[in-house]
């Protein structure tokens, strides 16, 4: 008998006014949704990340902060990842930078996806996060969930403010690829760990 991987739905952002919380709360109810997985959401808020400085990452020898021990704890629990990214000059958050930088091994060998947006749907985010994620050891899918353009400004509070629900039948197909995507690579590569 098989467990269901467990996936971490990964907020990437921490700021006040984030938009974050709306695609993440609406991603968390797709994923609930199916019974090939366990989804869990993880928020960079609930983790006092100080930033990096340590002697070195924790591939070479273990963090001295409790704050990210307790984080490398968490993320280490999971069989994948799939972050909510937001496009921030053309790049991801500080916060979830210095978030990857806190861990090593925890990510190794584990699949990631994401739900990105932003004016080009957060296409140059994601792929500056994918190849974090290769030197990190994790292994991109191909799919990913990205809301821009139009979408991104019916659905972000400085436009339209609609439900992503409004949205949905543009996103529906890219969902279901990105969950396959993750679920496929976690069960794989959790029995290679194995």
């Amino acid at each position: 008998m098989t467990t269901k991987p467990k996936i971490a739905l990964i907020i990437g952002s921490t700021r006040a006014t984030r938009f974050a919380d709306k695609p993440a709360a609406w991603m968390l109810a797709q994923a609930q949704k199916r019974d090939d997985m366990e989804i869990e959401l993880v928020d960079l808020r609930d983790y006092d990340l100080p930033l990096f400085d340590e002697a070195a990452s924790n591939l070479w020898m273990p963090s001295s902060d409790e704050r990210a021990v307790k984080w490398q704890q968490k993320i280490g629990e999971f069989d994948g990842y799939i972050f909510v990214v937001a496009e921030y000059n053309r790049s991801i958050t500080g916060a979830l930078k210095n978030a990857l930088d806190q861990a090593y091994n925890e990510w190794n060998r584990k699949p990631m996806s994401a739900i990105a947006y932003g004016a080009v749907g957060g296409a140059r985010a994601l792929e500056h996060l994918r190849n974090i994620a290769v030197e990190l050891q994790m292994v991109p899918t191909r799919n990913a969930v990205h809301i821009g353009g139009g979408d991104f400004m019916a659905v972000h509070p400085m436009g339209g403010n609609a439900e992503i629900d409004s949205i949905a039948d543009h996103l529906d197909a890219s969902v279901t690829a990105t969950f396959d995507d993750v679920v496929w690579w976690a069960n794989a590569t959790k029995a290679a760990r194995g």
